[in-house]
């Protein structure tokens, strides 16, 4: 028998009844997480997260009772705390808060509510992920050019770099090799249909064939 604060009572089927719910709708987002998330993102220890999140979730509400207020704090703050310590991307974070939702109706027994709001979630997910929603046409790369110390690197790079960018931005200048060789450090956004080894090949002619690297770059800003 599970007893909340308020000395309301709910019976050992209700209570297991309520967990295994929770369970498998955090289960069917965790899976919903794996097919969709991005490969640069992709956490395994979130799968687990997604589907404890909803148990725990379901479990603080029915011991707190009718104090929805109180379960909404609690959990929120849960959530929070594994917002600050999840280093993935806003997506990652939405699937967190969305786990929260389902365990918190689970646990005032809105099973239909919490099982319509998983399907929709999962759906919707998928959809965008397959038509690559925000996506555009268009990659942020990172961009890193040696350059001989002979060479006066002071926009050297930038008409041709123009070329074969949208927009793109110096963001670091280093030294290597106790000063011979400088390292430049560039963000750009790659035009459609670019060729990259065209690209570094240019590239290559310019910084008298010293290494040139191109990354993707998954940050967030650019």
């Amino acid at each position: 028998m599970l007893n909340d604060i308020t000395g309301v009572v709910y019976s050992n089927i209700t209570t297991i009844e309520t967990m295994g719910i929770a369970f498998i709708l955090g289960l069917i987002v965790s899976f919903t997480y794996m097919i969709t998330a991005d490969k640069e993102d992709y956490n395994r220890s979130l799968c687990y997260t997604l589907v404890i999140v909803p148990v725990v979730a379901a479990v603080v509400i029915m011991l707190i009772g009718n104090s929805i207020a109180a379960a909404l704090s609690i959990s929120g703050a849960f959530a929070l705390v594994r917002f600050r310590s999840e280093p993935g991307s806003p997506k990652n974070i939405s699937f967190i808060f969305a786990t929260v939702a389902i365990g918190l109706a689970c646990g005032i027994s809105y099973f239909v509510c919490a099982g319509m709001f998983t399907l929709f979630l999962c759906v919707a997910m998928f959809i965008l992920t397959k038509l690559n929603f925000g996506g555009g046409k268009t990659l942020k790369r990172k961009l890193k050019i040696l350059v001989p110390e002979s060479l006066d690197f002071e926009g050297a790079f930038e008409e041709l770099i123009e070329k074969y960018s949208i927009s793109h931005k110096l963001v670091k200048v280093s030294t290597l090799d106790l000063g011979s060789i400088y390292e430049l450090d560039y963000k750009l956004v790659m035009k459609e249909n670019t060729t990259t080894k065209e690209f570094i090949d240019e590239l290559r002619c310019r910084n008298g064939n010293l290494s040139v690297s191109l990354l993707m770059d998954t940050a967030s800003e650019f």
